[in-house]
């Protein structure tokens, strides 16, 4: 096994490790006013060989000069801008530049994202494949078989389904028998960019040299195609491919991965504990006649989702999704188990790895469980690539059921894996874990994992953005919501880690009760320079419960990329990075408050004047709020529970050139009291549709007096 510790980003699968940054409009020239930071549309080409530098041309909207940094995801893969020759005093609007990419020999093949420093921002996030055989690049108008690419294989190639009705061809040759994988990522690579509203939809074929179609694929891997093929005849083949409906776009870059090297889906087991070595079952195409694997895990080694390497003789696979567990793992017994009846028992908590192995199976596992305890069940399986679409119950032991769950919702996205959580057991008993196909299918790539536990108080944090965009003197904030589990209601402290130099952070809170938002304010000192920054961010609780136990909480809070849907929608993707970053002094140079410390009665209102500092030139409008939102959904709100900001008697936009406005804070009668709970002003520029850029003031800090038992504050 080789370097099983890296982690690589992939678009296809949900991430388990992680770290809103309000976007923050900066300006390259001053007097050039509402200027966005870059948003990366596509690299070409879209892959990079393992032990090999090679130069890149990155597109983008808006500008990418001055360009000075890139930060990959993962190990063994560096970037560097390849810089442009610009005359001096000239600042070309560089929507186009070179990326040169150096990949260690040792790097995981996979996905990586990217992002680059510029003095307007740190970019969105662009996708690069590290690919295992040397790259070739789709060369010229290749869209009919006669003018086909010669390419020789291995090979990843790499191209562009570019405008309307495009179809590239490429043409290869091979020995009788012979056997090859196509592997396309293409679809998968567009998920995070954020400006890309529609997505291609992929087709591969395998033709002859007649142009008669051998083989075909749509969807396989999501909307991606995979063609596991063997020639019977040798000679001279074509690879084909175009997007389903005929549509094109000049962003739409795919890989495909072409080798006759075993290609792996999936393991089994999928999930393994730490200190114990384990038999893997390799699960894929073109497989050795033992297709097995050994595996010693140790007991120090991280858990979660992760991407192995497996050795197969003197070779090693392609990477594979495995699941490291803290739980005891039982992997299912070579005996039925498909009814309540014939359950194989366990004891929770418990790791299940399993099988759905053929068409109709149904997986039970009974355990033993008493009145009032509480379970949580997760299935982890499509996240990780398997072909099953889990249908989870909980039956009793005459097999009625108790509940069910077929899709499971974490954070801002929805999953195909299922999810039962604080289950309740109704008495002392036996009861039923069952797992099924939701369509009763079944396969060697049907395998699932089982999370099993006790339902603990918990909570999981998620940003509402990958980035945040600073300039001297001027600050940015940071909002993160949580989401509350098995009866969990108390205060979540935020904390931060990894800023870049110059930058300090006053970390908020996030409410007891139903207090969902909390946020962080950063502010860049006036003499910080530019840089950039990946960080995490953290929550602490403490929960006591009836018995005056106390359990000490934390989560590392995991952050979404934005993504501009279409008709005008915000989406989001989840993402590996938070990157903070200082550009250069930007289009508004301060935004100031009245007063920072407001206290207010239950009913009572207070107005805060709020003042910009422009930059010479810049007369935009400029929105004013207290909240993030976007048409009418709220994505950060940090204002105490019953305190609103009263629009009817706020001044909020500011356009031409005005700098000045206000904003009245209200208490509801029965706003319960709070002390200092922290906000923060921020003045938003509409970069598209979706996207703001936002300057936050220094933190504001809201506190609320109790209110008497006859209605009056004390």
């Amino acid at each position: 096994m080789r370097n099983p510790n890296r982690r690589v980003g992939c678009a296809h699968r949900f991430l388990w490790w992680a770290q809103p940054t309000l976007l923050v409009l900066l300006t390259f020239d001053a007097a050039t006013a509402q200027t966005s930071y870059p948003m990366l549309m596509s690299l070409k080409p879209v892959a990079a060989q393992v032990g090999q530098t090679s130069e890149h041309t990155l597109k983008s909207r808006y500008t990418m000069l001055g360009a000075y940094d890139v930060v990959v995801t993962g190990e063994g893969v560096t970037g560097e801008i390849v810089q442009p020759e610009v005359k001096e005093g000239e600042k070309p609007n560089l929507q186009e530049i070179k990326i040169r990419f150096q990949v260690a020999s040792d790097a995981l093949p996979g996905v990586r994202d990217f992002r680059i420093g510029t003095p307007t921002g740190v970019s969105t996030l662009g996708q690069l494949v590290v690919a295992a055989d040397a790259v070739v690049q789709e060369d010229g108008a290749n869209d009919t078989r006669d003018k086909a690419n010669a390419i020789t294989l291995p090979a990843t190639v790499c191209g562009a389904i570019e405008k309307a009705e495009d179809v590239d061809y490429f043409k290869f040759a091979v020995d009788a028998g012979q056997t090859l994988s196509f592997h396309v990522r293409s679809q998968r690579l567009q998920d995070r960019i954020h400006d890309l509203q529609q997505h291609v939809d992929p087709i591969l074929s395998i033709r002859d040299a007649n142009g008669t179609t051998l083989v075909a694929s749509d969807n396989f891997f999501f909307a991606d195609p995979f063609v596991h093929y063997q020639f019977k005849h040798a000679g001279e083949y074509f690879l084909e491919i175009r997007d389903v409906r005929y549509q094109g776009n000049q962003y739409w870059e795919y890989a495909i991965e072409v080798h006759d090297r075993p290609f792996i889906t999936n393991l089994h087991p999928m999930a393994v504990g730490r200190g114990q070595q384990t038999k893997f079952e390799l699960v894929g195409y073109e497989l050795p006649e033992i297709h097995e694997a050994f595996v010693s895990i140790p007991l120090d080694k991280s858990t979660g989702s992760q991407w192995w390497e497996l050795p197969v003789g003197d070779a090693v696979t392609n990477p594979a999704p495995v699941v490291v567990s803290d739980l005891p793992v039982f992997t299912e017994r070579d005996v039925e188990n498909n009814t309540a009846e014939t359950a194989q028992q366990v004891s929770l908590p418990v790791g299940i790895t399993g099988r759905i192995e053929s068409e109709s199976d149904i997986d039970c596992y009974s355990f033993a469980a008493m009145k009032g305890e509480r379970f949580s069940f997760e299935v982890v399986a499509r996240r990780q690539q398997s072909a099953i679409d889990s249908h989870l119950r909980i039956l009793d032991t005459t097999g009625k059921q108790l509940t069910l769950n077929d899709d499971m919702r974490l954070g801002k996205r929805n999953f195909s894996d299922s999810l039962v959580e604080n289950w309740t057991a109704p008495t002392d008993g036996t009861f039923v874990i069952e797992i099924r196909d939701l369509h009763l299918r079944g396969g060697a790539d049907f395998v699932y994992f089982i999370r099993a536990t006790r339902s603990l108080p918990s909570f999981e944090l998620y940003i509402d953005t990958d980035k945040t965009q600073l300039t001297p003197g001027t600050g940015g904030v940071i909002f993160v919501r949580a989401e509350r589990k098995n009866g969990f209601t108390g205060e979540i402290q935020l904390g931060i880690e990894g800023l870049p130099g110059g930058v300090e952070a006053s970390c908020g809170r996030i409410l007891a009760e139903k207090g969902q938002d909390g946020c962080i304010v950063l502010t860049a000192a006036t003499d910080a320079k530019m840089m950039l920054a990946n960080v995490q961010i953290t929550g602490k609780a403490t929960h006591v419960d009836s018995d005056k136990e106390s359990l000490e909480i934390t989560a590392t809070a995991s952050p979404y990329q934005e993504t501009y849907q279409p008709g005008g929608g915000r989406g989001h993707w989840p993402a590996e990075m938070h990157t903070v970053s200082i550009g250069e002094p930007g289009d508004i140079v301060a935004v100031t408050l009245s007063e920072y410390d407001v206290r207010l009665k239950p009913g009572e209102s207070k107005k805060i004047d709020i003042k910009i500092e422009r930059a010479e030139g810049f007369d935009k409008n400029v929105t004013l709020d207290v909240t993030y939102n976007h048409l009418s959904s709220v994505y950060g709100d940090s204002l105490p529970k019953g305190v609103t900001m009263d629009k009817s008697k706020s001044k909020t936009l500011l356009t031409g050139k005005t700098i000045e406005g206000h904003i009245t804070l209200t208490a509801a009668k029965d706003s319960p009291a709070v002390e200092r709970q922290q906000i923060c002003v921020m003045a938003n520029v509409s970069l598209n549709f979706v996207m703001k850029a936002t300057y936050a003031s220094r933190p504001l800090f809201i506190s609320v007096d109790a209110a008497s038992p006859e209605g009056e504050t004390k």
